[in-house]
């Protein structure tokens, strides 16, 4: 997955940033420890090949005997998996400024699944007029978030 545009991301609140020289394998992995670490059904995360660390120092858990996660210690952003044993890093997707770059193209640990997280995107979107509303609420927010 090669890109010619500039490839950087960081945490919510600013005070880590990264930059990728290109991109590897994007996927999504249902372990429990992902489910866990992003609070979430599962975890986006996408292989960062020539990985630096431009602004701030990410914290680091050793979620396992295998591997590390990297997070901001200041917002509590998940922003990497660190393999003890090789130098891959994976970048969590949603902290790329631009998470279109690294659409997923593998499931992993698919039988940890929550049973409803391969019909997610069956469930009905709002109406138009629930759009609006969604529209004129956002429009309000006045986001903290950088960059």
């Amino acid at each position: 997955m090669n890109n010619t545009r500039k490839i950087v991301g960081g945490c919510q609140c600013g005070a880590v940033r990264y930059s990728i020289a290109f991109l590897g394998r994007s996927s999504v992995c249902h372990c429990r420890m992902c489910q866990r670490a992003f609070g979430s059904f599962y975890a986006a995360l996408v292989i960062a090949n020539e990985l630096s660390w431009t602004h701030g120092e990410r914290c680091l858990f050793a979620s396992s005997n295998v591997s590390q996660r990297g997070f901001c210690g200041d917002c509590g952003t998940p922003l990497s998996l660190e393999n003890f044993d090789d130098d891959q890093v994976e970048i969590a997707t949603g902290t790329l400024d631009d998470p279109e770059l690294a659409p997923p193209s593998l499931q992993i640990n698919h039988r940890f699944a929550c049973t409803f997280s391969d019909s997610i995107g069956d469930l009905p979107v709002p109406n138009e007029e629930t759009i609006a509303g969604n529209d004129e609420w956002n429009a309000k927010v006045i986001s903290h978030q950088k960059p």
